[in-house]
């Protein structure tokens, strides 16, 4: 029955997660803290063992969409490798910060910064161009027939990845759900494009924050295996349906999601 569970909640995830971009941590963290206070099989669900399952499961929902993704070509390698530079230092230091945090403040702080990314959306964006302006400095992207140019800040990327990095390991989240966000709105990065080049970026940071929990000894291996099956088909999945969803319905997805996880997440560590 707990296999079953762990499965189904692994396939969501990891769906939503290779849909939107943002890894899956949104989902699978709220769920299984909430099974930890009703169900006395996840009694071993603590904040710090669900985050360490959260990085090991990002693993493989991250690399099976990113698989897809690069078939499909919709990464952005160079702006990945700018956002990993910043992310990996940064998630070894919020994977560490981790083991000091409660379940009630852990709720609390994770619901603040889901409302307050969500609020991004509501900010005057760069608008993304389909016209090749007169700044060669812009970069390109060929995507479903079109040719997107829009600016990219390599060092306010590297800063903006550190901070994503330190969030990541700290709340297990994978990092997309802000930078996604950012990719979006920031930097004018289509979302097509945002989401896949942040399901890269996450391959690497889950790698690393992961490995630091097992480090810590964060993780409990025989239900972080559980998992697995479950993030490496619903990363294919959501990858599939992203391809078939236009940008704007992307953005209402994630705007929408993000706004009613960190209302639950708040009331939990206020409850």
């Amino acid at each position: 029955m707990v296999f079953i569970l762990c499965l189904a909640i692994g396939i969501i995830t990891a769906l939503v997660g290779a849909l939107m971009g943002l890894g899956g941590g949104l989902i699978l963290i709220p769920s299984l803290l909430g099974l930890h206070q009703f169900v006395d099989a996840f009694a071993w669900a603590t904040p710090q063992a669900v985050v360490g399952i959260s990085l090991v499961a990002m693993v493989f929902t991250a690399l099976s969409s990113t698989i897809a993704y690069v078939k499909t070509k919709r990464i952005d390698y160079k702006a990945g490798l700018w956002l990993i530079s910043g992310s990996i230092p940064g998630s070894v230091f919020g994977s560490w910060l981790n083991k000091f945090m409660d379940t009630e403040s852990f709720l609390f702080y994770f619901g603040i910064v889901m409302i307050a990314v969500s609020m991004l959306f509501f900010m005057k964006r760069k608008i993304t161009s389909q016209v090749e302006p007169q700044n060669k400095g812009l970069r390109s992207f060929y995507i479903d027939g079109k040719t997107y140019y829009y600016h990219f800040s390599a060092w306010i990327a590297f800063v903006l990845s550190l901070v994503v990095g330190i969030l990541s390991g700290l709340f297990g989240i994978g990092g997309g759900s802000i930078m996604v966000p950012a990719m979006i709105l920031l930097f004018g990065i289509p979302a097509h494009v945002a989401t896949a080049t942040s399901m890269f970026m996450i391959l690497f940071i889950s790698l690393i924050g992961a490995s630091t929990h097992i480090t810590l000894g964060h993780l409990e291996w025989q239900y972080a295996l559980f998992f697995i099956p479950g993030a490496w088909i619903g990363g294919k999945l959501g990858a599939m349906i992203n391809q078939r969803l236009t940008g704007k319905a992307l953005e209402w997805i994630l705007r929408i999601l993000l706004i009613i996880i960190g209302i639950r997440m708040i009331f939990q560590g206020l409850s």
